[in-house]
């Protein structure tokens, strides 16, 4: 596999798509021993067909505001691969949504998908439209003009979207109420939905659990526990609600979060009535997380920086993509971290990575330690089939099996001769083989 004229190629046929280009070639470079060893892969074209969506859906979205004023939004839907099962990815809603982010979220989904070994394939979509501001009512008219495109090409065994930055609940519910109208059907197309109409019990807060449980399998590899390990945590999402109730539940310390407006730091840690307030807080809509230090006086606000410089022993990037950069990862190794799990999509510069792994550190890629989530969708799609809820402990301890059995591939395909664990190349490795074998069982299609 010759890495450089594949990226030459794909950079030319989508040129500016930095994000796809960047996801694309951290897979690939983790490839090269596995797919010499392979030659089927090759006479298949494998690579040449997954790092290319199947389709691609672009299409307008008028709504009107509360105003009567008319606004035009672009959707997208990238339907990445579907060799595992229906497409699987969630929708985002946020001004920075564009072809090359969604492109990169949807390529890395296939592999994430394979990792849970649950039957999905790799999608996403969303659109620019921007949530915050917006009342109930022009939320609800976006949503249905959304799903007035996107319900032509969803279904349950075709393509089931989920949420993801901008669609929570009360997004989803809509989404649902406008298919379910048009389809004139009630089935498991989307998940994240709510209890009383087939959702399921800790879906919310899954991606935060999943990452935590992961890094706890890491941390077991050198006889490390959370018990009395200080933790700093970004984001202010459901991904690091999930994570900081999960921290706190092992024994560890959270002394961050983060927020677009800077982030605060509290010596004392992030539990409790803490946590319920930083529910309170989202749930306004607003996402700044400086009103914290207003609550909660001994704690700190700094100003329009990331928490990396904060000492700790364990990092938890939770917020978004390529948030931890050069300067921060030798921040935290100066500082004495000792692992580094992802709980957000490609928050880690690939520099970063690599001076992780060159200094040794236990480094958790989102691929495998932000799987919980749609781990946990999956589970919603199997309790949706069978019309069933199964109770909170069942989801979660098979939650916690599917992450354990995601550490275990990432070992079995990353450890090195030295006995350092690259879970890098042992998830990308581990999620390509079942998705290729299947692309060959299947044929050139």
């Amino acid at each position: 596999m010759d890495v450089i004229n594949l990226m030459n190629s794909l950079e030319k046929r989508h040129p500016g798509e930095v994000e796809y280009h960047q996801a694309v070639r951290e897979v690939l470079e983790s490839l090269v021993e596995v797919y010499a060893e392979n030659p089927q892969f090759e006479a298949a074209g494998i690579i040449e067909r997954i790092i290319e969506p199947d389709r691609v859906l672009s299409f307008k979205i008028p709504w009107v505001d509360d105003e009567g004023k008319v606004h035009v939004n672009l959707g997208y839907r990238i339907q990445f691969n579907n060799a595992l099962g229906p497409y699987k990815g969630g929708l985002r809603f946020h001004p920075s949504v564009n072809l090359s982010i969604l492109k990169f979220l949807g390529f890395e989904q296939i592999f994430k998908n394979s990792l849970t070994t649950l039957p999905m394939g790799g999608g996403k979509g969303g659109s620019d439209f921007q949530p915050k501001g917006k009342s109930n009512a022009e939320i609800m008219r976006f949503c249905q003009a959304f799903m007035l495109e996107l319900w032509k090409i969803i279904g349950p065994e075709t393509d089931v979207p989920a949420g993801d930055i901008g669609v929570g609940g009360r997004e989803i519910g809509y989404l649902y109420g406008m298919y379910k109208k048009l389809a004139r059907e009630n089935s498991g197309i989307l998940t994240g939905k709510g209890l009383a109409w087939g959702g399921s019990l800790i879906r919310p807060e899954a991606t935060g659990f999943g990452a935590v449980y992961f890094a706890k399998e890491m941390l077991a590899t050198r006889k490390e526990q959370f018990k009395g390990k200080t933790v700093s945590v970004s984001g202010f999402g459901n991904v690091a609600w999930g994570a900081v109730k999960k921290l706190n539940e092992l024994g560890a310390k959270v002394v961050t979060l983060s927020g677009p407006d800077g982030y605060i730091y509290d010596k004392d840690g992030v539990s409790g009535e803490k946590i319920d307030f930083m529910l309170e807080l989202r749930a306004t809509n607003d996402d700044v997380v400086e009103p914290y230090v207003q609550e909660f006086p001994n704690a700190q606000f700094i100003h329009g920086k990331h928490p990396w410089e904060v000492k700790c022993d364990i990092a938890m990037p939770c917020a978004t993509q390529n948030e931890l950069n050069l300067e921060d990862a030798r921040s935290l190794i100066t500082n004495g971290t000792i692992c580094v799990c992802e709980g957000a999509n490609m928050p880690c510069i690939p520099e970063a990575i690599e001076l992780f792994q060159e200094k040794g550190l236990l480094f958790g890629p989102g691929k495998a330690a932000n799987a919980g989530g749609v781990a946990t969708s999956g589970l919603e799609m199997s309790q949706n089939a069978m019309k069933l809820q199964w109770p909170k402990d069942e989801v979660d301890d098979r939650l916690h099996h599917i992450m354990s059995s995601i550490h275990h591939s990432c070992v079995k395909y990353g450890k090195e001769q030295s006995g350092y664990i690259n879970y890098v190349k042992g998830a990308n490795i581990a999620g390509f083989l079942k998705v290729a074998n299947a692309m060959l069982d299947h044929g050139v299609i």
